[in-house]
């Protein structure tokens, strides 16, 4: 089904609003990941999301979610710093509300400051105006607090999108950032040691790799510094999301 949209004075046609749960076929033993199994490829490249950089070259891409503060985002900035490694940080209105001077932070330090929504809603389930509310929210908020005055990086709550939902996006400025690194490092309750989350992150490593960790891991806070090292001797390096000249699709 097809449907007309209209929104700021402007009038696009979207496809359906299926729901999408972002997954892929993780890099093992070199090779590169995949989404081509899916389902939404061809939305993604469609919206001009981004899941993967350029795989001919040893670029990382390193992105934070920051739904609350569990007490590790100033040491995982410490490590950043120290190690000059640019990063993205995807924040909530309950982030930029309770943690303004980690924020200020993040764009101080050279950091991305990225839109995770103000509430994390599903966004595929939610009206083109009620999304935009959801991300000027954010966007005005970061903007009082730091220079950065435009947000241009969107990471949809959950992981949950669909075409609608990634035109009206696009429609207003943001680019989707997906992953093609990731792990169960969400849980609180399941963290399992700094040597886990290396291994986790190390045994994914590719090009172009665009990795997500969770703020909210003590496992990843300890595990930063190394997973930065280690990654450098085998060649690889940190890149910021500005400095993406290719996306792809696999």
């Amino acid at each position: 089904m097809v449907s007309v949209v209209q929104h700021s004075g402007q009038v696009w046609a979207q496809d359906d609003n299926r729901p999408y749960h972002f997954g892929f076929k993780k890099s093992k033993d070199g090779k590169l990941p995949s989404i081509a199994e899916e389902g939404f490829m061809g939305i993604l490249q469609k919206h001009g999301a981004i899941f993967l950089g350029d795989t001919e070259k040893k670029e990382l891409y390193l992105t934070f979610d920051n739904g609350y503060e569990n007490g590790y985002t100033a040491q995982l900035l410490n490590v950043l710093k120290d190690k000059k490694v640019p990063a993205a940080f995807f924040v909530t209105g309950h982030y930029v509300k309770d943690q303004p001077e980690l924020v200020k932070r993040m764009a101080e330090e050279g950091h991305i400051i990225g839109n995770h929504s103000w509430s994390h809603p599903d966004m595929s389930s939610i009206s083109a105006s009620r999304m935009k509310d959801e991300l000027d929210k954010v966007k005005v908020e970061i903007a009082k607090l730091t220079p950065q005055s435009e947000v241009k990086y969107l990471r949809p709550p959950r992981g949950i999108f669909s075409d609608q939902m990634l035109g009206v996006s696009q429609n207003i400025g943001y680019t989707s950032v997906f992953w093609s690194v990731a792990y169960r490092d969400w849980d609180t309750k399941k963290q399992h040691g700094w040597n886990y989350a290396y291994q986790q992150v190390m045994a994914q490593l590719h090009p172009g790799a665009v990795i997500l960790l969770h703020s909210v891991s003590q496992d990843n806070a300890e595990a930063m510094g190394k997973i930065i090292d280690d990654a450098r001797s085998q060649g690889y390096e940190f890149k910021s999301l500005d400095q993406m000249q290719l996306k792809q699709y696999r």
